[in-house]
């Protein structure tokens, strides 16, 4: 099981750094309280995820690549259901173990599939805005939903804020170690992870950012 886990931490911070480049997140520092970490690694998730597909409306060469991504990412072909596809829907909470840390970050993908498509002059093309959703959600609103499979998937649990600043920016992250450190904590379906590592990975690949293995 854990064959798919030295990849997820490096890639995941990559694509947070690649919501940085927005200049819409500023640096992240030591000390910041948690509602304030989780809405910067909320913002830098979501912007990070949608990187690829960011400028899909306004051009159409990358919107025709930006439905290439998609698909290859998002799409399950299945015969079972309606227009014989469905959308990847992993839906993670990420928080801290640490009594009034009160960190917590609802991350999503493809939650509104009938606003995930627009119609424009170019064509039909990826709502970039409606494929990542990431929202800070407070004590009461996380400790819920964790109890809750219509909401969430798998629970991704730091040991404090002090450790997720900490690994921020480093290049040296395994995910394994951080388990068997006790600095994270996982719980439900852990099959999510490896997706979510995996499109964090396509995403490297298609910016040229690393080499396919």
């Amino acid at each position: 099981m854990h064959a798919g886990f030295p990849f997820f931490s490096q890639d995941i911070q990559r694509v947070m750094q690649l919501g940085a480049r927005s200049g819409e997140m500023p640096a992240l520092v030591d000390s910041v309280a948690g509602p304030v970490l989780a809405g910067g690694m909320a913002l830098l998730l979501k912007l990070g995820f949608g990187y690829v597909i960011r400028d899909s409306l306004l051009d159409k060469q990358r919107s025709e690549k930006a439905l290439a991504f998609f698909d290859e990412n998002f799409i399950f072909r299945d015969p079972n259901v309606p227009n014989g596809q469905r959308f990847y829907q992993g839906r993670f909470l990420l928080r801290t173990r640490k009594p009034g840390d009160n960190m917590n970050v609802w991350l999503r993908f493809c939650p509104k599939p009938k606003e995930l498509f627009v119609d424009t002059a170019l064509g039909r093309t990826i709502n970039s805005l409606k494929v990542v959703e990431a929202d800070v959600v407070s004590e009461v609103e996380a400790e819920r939903m964790e109890r809750d499979p219509d909401k969430v998937d798998l629970v991704i649990r730091f040991k404090d804020i002090d450790s997720i600043v900490g690994l921020i920016g480093r290049d040296d992250v395994d995910i394994v170690g951080l388990l068997l450190e006790n600095v994270v904590q996982l719980t439900g379906n852990v099959g999510h992870l490896f997706k979510l590592g995996a499109i964090a990975k396509n995403i490297e690949l298609e910016l040229g950012l690393t080499k396919a293995a």
